[in-house]
């Protein structure tokens, strides 16, 4: 059983998560939370495997929750599931500890399918979240490449969708030897350990110098 709870504010939408997620005899509901500071209270003394997060709450976010909360909760992953699709949201999320982004409007089959895949080691985005990350990926300038090369940079995008080493191998006829060997190489160069670290660290770099540009 893969536990979650879920911290959103509308009414109505929190009880809809509740039953897609209840659907499926994989899950179990650990607590559901109309704000963050309810879920301050609670997540510590019930820790989930997954954490669905809104991001506009009512006084402290749902970013702002991760922020406080993801060092006392390290087994805990964080799925965001928002209406907000804007760079700042989407990056500040990622930055603050998030390992997911999906957006409201999702199907049912969608949310579960999400949180398995958090849950597997995954990095769920809906597809044009996915895009967003792709986008800045591709908007890379010799001085914030980190070193990588054109081609780790493709594999580090595959890695955004959520592509695992065989799909990545079969993508760009590759082996898949070649594949982990690109993915050390990149875990190396930017100084992390997982593909969720790497694309969060290249996505804030990207992220800060369009700022710094703007």
């Amino acid at each position: 059983m893969i536990s979650v709870s879920i911290v959103e504010d509308h009414d109505n939408y929190r009880n809809s998560l509740v039953k897609a997620i209840e659907e499926n005899g994989l899950f179990t509901i650990n607590g559901a939370y109309s704000s963050a500071e309810e879920a301050l209270i609670n997540l510590p003394l019930n820790p989930p495997d997954i954490a669905v997060v809104d991001i506009k709450l009512k006084a402290l976010s749902g970013i702002e929750l991760i922020q406080q909360i993801k060092s006392h909760l390290p087994l805990t992953q964080f799925l965001m599931c928002t209406g907000y699709q804007n760079n700042e949201y989407v990056f500040s999320a990622l930055k603050a500890g998030a390992s997911g982004y999906i957006v409201k409007g999702s199907s049912s089959f969608e949310i579960q399918n999400a949180i398995v895949e958090l849950y597997n080691g995954g990095s769920p985005m809906s597809p044009y979240i996915a895009r967003k990350v792709i986008t800045l990926l591709h908007q890379k300038s010799d001085e914030n490449s980190f070193g990588l090369s054109s081609r780790e940079l493709e594999v580090l995008s595959l890695l955004s969708e959520g592509l695992l080493y065989k799909e990545i191998s079969d993508k760009l006829q590759i082996s898949q030897n070649t594949v982990k060997n690109h993915c050390k190489n990149i875990y190396k160069r930017l100084h992390v350990q997982n593909r969720v670290e790497a694309l969060n660290k290249f996505s804030q770099y990207n992220l800060h110098s369009n700022e710094n540009q703007e």
